[in-house]
């Protein structure tokens, strides 16, 4: 009888599911930027969490790994763990990390997500600051188009014409960066990997220096090539904005699409002089 009795107790037990995460973390790769992010995320988020990733295995399905572990939601760290996750539906969706997220297109669906970059508005500040009235940007539509989008909606508001040339290879944004002398009075760099390949970078600051036509990038460590200003979006606080969506969705909130609110402006001096700008625009 009391074999039965604990044959039936381990049948039960057996049925039930294992102990979850509240929060299965999906992570494309490893390092530096995914432990900075990770790391605000968990600064905000006190839950548990559980992470697998994708670079050591050869496939995983995401879909399969929600139904099994049953969290009760999924936070995407990079494009490929958001490309891996789109499909989840049982459980909310937060992107962290993703350049893909918010950038090509209107994000669609229910992934909620912040973006890797600031608003629009907040470089046009810079502008402004820089006394520019027309800002050259190259950009590839299925890179950045949505972004342009909403730059140029942006720009009208500001009173600062943005002219802008579409690409389809680093080649063509060559031609098209050439078409911009005499016709802008700054660069606006995106991360756009067909527009701003790595092959063709120095490209723009050779454009730079020999039209004294400056460059605001994303990124400061384009600032040592000759940028004037960079906005460098901390990916700490991206971490943070993500736990607080996730915080938002756990107790049932609607998905939400956030920028990055945190970018200090990073000047390279030097250049700043040379070109005799009269920078303005506020540091955060």
């Amino acid at each position: 009888m009391r074999a039965l009795i604990l044959l039936i107790a381990l049948s039960i037990l057996s049925a039930m599911p294992a102990f979850a995460a509240d929060v299965l973390i999906v992570q494309s790769g490893r390092g530096v930027a995914y432990t900075e992010a990770l790391r605000g995320f968990s600064e905000v988020y006190q839950g548990s969490t559980q992470t697998i990733v994708l670079a050591d295995y050869a496939e995983v399905d995401v879909v399969r790994l929600v139904k099994e572990e049953q969290p009760r939601l999924v936070l995407a760290v990079g494009d490929k763990a958001l490309e891996a996750s789109r499909k989840v539906r049982a459980v909310p969706v937060v992107s962290l990390l993703a350049l893909s997220y918010n950038l090509a297109k209107e994000p669609t669906g229910p992934v909620s997500g912040v973006g890797m970059l600031p608003a629009p508005e907040r470089y046009l500040e810079v502008c402004k600051g820089m006394g520019t009235k027309r800002v050259g940007v190259i950009y590839d539509p299925t890179r950045t188009g949505y972004y342009l989008k909403r730059a140029r909606l942006a720009a009208q508001q500001a009173g600062i014409e943005l002219v802008a040339r579409d690409v389809r290879t680093p080649r063509e944004a060559l031609v098209k960066l050439e078409q911009l002398k005499g016709a802008v009075d700054a660069i606006w760099l995106l991360p756009d990997t067909t527009a701003v390949a790595t092959e063709i970078v120095e490209a723009y600051f050779l454009f730079s220096m020999q039209h004294k036509v400056p460059i605001i990038a994303f990124s400061e460590q384009y600032l040592a090539k000759g940028a004037v200003v960079a906005l460098e979006v901390d990916r700490s606080e991206l971490g943070r904005q993500a736990a607080e969506l996730a915080n938002a969705r756990l107790k049932g909130g609607a998905k939400q699409v956030v920028d990055a609110r945190k970018a200090p402006l990073r000047t390279n001096n030097s250049v700043v002089q040379k070109l005799g700008i009269p920078l303005k625009a506020s540091p955060n």
